[in-house]
């Protein structure tokens, strides 16, 4: 877990020391923007997140990593692909490796502004190797809002299992956050599901300078259907 920390500060300090212009910073760790990859441009993002089911015992948790490669197909269109590795700590023993991969794209409609609310529609496969439904389809709705430094976004998540006997979820997460300098905002996100009726909250960091960004958000469980503590961190570099 140390080691995992230090290799993600280790990288925001360098990809900061070397950043120009970005257009594609994420102000949320769950939670997506009306926002695409320019068009013709790639990006790398590096995804770490913890999950504590219970913190009285917090040695049993879940690490994963992802590593996103983004093109921006059209100005509006992009696609993305990602690995997942994960490491499992149980009480006994620890399981670690490969977990499979997603595939995703978004479409935005139009310019910031154009609507009253500004629409996108993600839809992305995951394929995970230790689930035992390891083939799912995720749709997302998202509608954000820009007022002045403000911006306010909500993502309806539908979550399909490929099998034919395969439950649907419905999910959803939301954020607000504000900009307090040029390079930094604070807000805060809610996720959850609402069939599963799980429900989590917590606060958000985004730091975006030239072609780097990171965020760091924390959400607590508020109902014991949800995991007590996740973490995630995200940062990107666009080239």
């Amino acid at each position: 877990m140390k080691k995992c920390l230090f290799t993600i500060f280790t990288l925001a300090v360098c990809f900061g020391i070397t950043s120009v212009s970005y257009a594609d910073s994420r102000s949320y760790v769950w939670t997506y923007e009306y926002m695409t990859m320019p068009k013709g441009a790639w990006e790398l993002e590096y995804y770490f997140t913890s999950s504590i089911p219970k913190l009285e015992k917090s040695n049993v948790n879940t690490l994963k990593q992802q590593v996103e490669l983004e093109y921006g197909i059209t100005k509006h269109w992009d696609v993305a692909i990602y690995p997942i590795y994960k490491i499992n700590n149980k009480e006994s023993e620890t399981e670690s490796g490969y977990d499979g991969f997603k595939i995703r794209t978004r479409y935005r409609f139009g310019e910031k502004g154009k609507y009253l609310i500004d629409p996108l529609i993600y839809l992305e496969y995951i394929w995970e190797k230790g689930s035992k439904n390891p083939n799912v389809i995720e749709a997302k709705i998202v509608l954000a809002k820009d007022i002045g430094d403000l911006n306010i976004s909500y993502n309806q998540i539908i979550e399909r299992n490929l099998r034919s006997v395969g439950k649907t979820d419905i999910g959803f997460s939301a954020g607000v956050n504000y900009r307090i300098l040029p390079v930094l905002r604070l807000g805060a996100e809610f996720k959850g599901s609402y069939n599963e009726r799980k429900t989590a909250i917590g606060p958000t960091v985004a730091f975006s300078k030239g072609k780097f960004f990171v965020s760091l958000g924390a959400a607590w469980g508020v109902n014991n259907r949800t995991n007590d503590l996740e973490i995630r961190m995200i940062a990107g570099m666009l080239f």
